[in-house]
């Protein structure tokens, strides 16, 4: 900054991210790219609609391939687990846009922040796995819990994480969400299960579709796996061994590192609050 002689402030950069590591040494984005490339899992914590987070995993997915090429696998929470056939039909060039939008359950700012991965994967031969619970699953547990799922037939529980699904309050965040729950005129440990069910089942189907020799790259909203829970937990409880690094996502009034930041993940991306959005999910 410098000041002008009427004393007027005249701000002479204006950086649209920082990003640091978990301990808040400021890092640098190649240096971070060197990190993720070792990985075997990579859980990108982003939030829904902020444009800078959305460019960073286009250019990530871009940066991954160059180095890793066929080693390289995307999947999202954006996409639940029983689309994947058409998903698996669009990329092939069975099936044109129109049908993956109008058939697939597609955000509705799918167009915006999640297009331009979707197409890179399709024209470079990525595979692209949606890893999401259905939604009419997840909202049965949230209204009568994780032991309702049971009922549901052989064919529905192949789009959910193996029965029975272990839950823990003593994993990162889980804690939190009782208060939430209450907050929200839920059944506290159904709203929990409910965030679990999504959990456990984004990672079985990033374990189902990885391999010892691939890099998993996964798309997630940052509380699914804020300080190493969520999805982390249940990747690490069926594999303790696995590279995972993490990244998430933050909104601050100044581009510093935060006491709350320190520990939330391997790398924090830290934006502007003023950044524009594009837009609801």
């Amino acid at each position: 900054m410098r000041s002008t002689p009427e004393g007027i402030t005249l701000v002479i950069d204006k950086p649209a991210y920082r990003l640091f590591d978990r301990r808040g040494a400021e890092t640098r984005y190649g240096t971070m790219l060197d990190h993720l490339e070792k990985s075997s899992v990579v859980l990108f914590g982003e939030l829904h609609i902020n444009p800078i987070v959305h460019w960073l995993q286009f250019e990530l997915t871009k940066d991954l391939f160059a180095r890793v090429k066929e080693r390289l696998i995307v999947g999202a929470e954006m996409f639940e687990a029983d689309d994947q056939i058409i998903i698996d039909e669009y990329m092939e060039g069975t099936i044109g846009h129109d049908n993956l939008t109008a058939e697939a359950k597609v955000w509705d700012n799918y167009e915006t922040d999640y297009r331009p991965v979707v197409e890179f994967a399709r024209n470079h031969g990525i595979p692209f796995i949606g890893t999401n619970i259905p939604r009419r699953y997840a909202r049965i547990v949230s209204r009568n819990g994780l032991r309702a799922l049971e009922k549901l037939s052989d064919q529905a529980k192949q789009w959910i994480a193996p029965l029975p699904i272990p839950l823990d309050l003593k994993s990162p965040t889980y804690r939190d969400l009782l208060d939430l729950g209450n907050a929200h005129g839920m059944e506290a440990e159904n709203f929990l299960a409910a965030q679990a069910i999504k959990d456990a089942t984004m990672a079985y189907f990033i374990l189902k579709n990885h391999s010892p020799e691939k890099l998993f790259m996964h798309l997630n909203g940052e509380y699914h796996s804020r300080r190493y829970g969520g999805i982390f937990w249940y990747l690490k409880q069926a594999q303790p061994d696995l590279a995972i690094v993490t990244i998430t996502s933050v909104e601050g009034k100044t581009l510093d590192f935060l006491d709350d930041y320190r520990d939330v993940a391997d790398y924090t991306l830290v934006i502007p609050q003023s950044m524009t959005s594009t837009g609801g999910k």
